[in-house]
């Protein structure tokens, strides 16, 4: 693979790098002893308020917090893999899949630059 290209889909893995950060840290906070780990902030119920409605805001509130726990994996794991990728392409490795060790077609990584395996070996999940 030439190095334009590489520089190419660097440019852009660092984009969406970037993009995924900035979502989600609109609802989680970056977990400073694993740099690829993001926790959902859970709502903080002060128990100020009292009656039923301010037990429906808490509930309203959790039952978000459940929503966006599967957001955050999904986006947690496309940075992981993001991250992979833009270490592999530091140390040179990048564009081999991962079970068979051969190319990665161009046309795939452009699609999808974080790819780690190719599509006779399997679609990540």
């Amino acid at each position: 693979m030439n190095k334009k290209l590489i520089n190419k889909l660097k440019e852009k893995l660092k984009k969406e790098k970037m993009a995924l950060e900035e979502e989600l840290k609109k609802f989680a906070k970056k977990d400073e002893k694993l740099p690829d780990d993001w926790d959902t902030i859970f709502p903080k119920y002060n128990g100020e308020e009292s009656g039923g409605a301010a037990l429906e805001k808490a509930a309203d509130e959790i039952e978000e917090y459940e929503t966006l726990l599967p957001i955050e994996y999904a986006l947690e794991t496309k940075l992981k893999n993001i991250n992979l990728a833009l270490e592999k392409i530091e140390k040179g490795k990048y564009g081999k899949c991962e079970k068979c060790g051969k190319e990665i077609p161009i046309a795939r990584l452009k699609v999808f630059p974080e790819a780690r395996f190719c599509l006779k070996c399997g679609v990540e999940v």
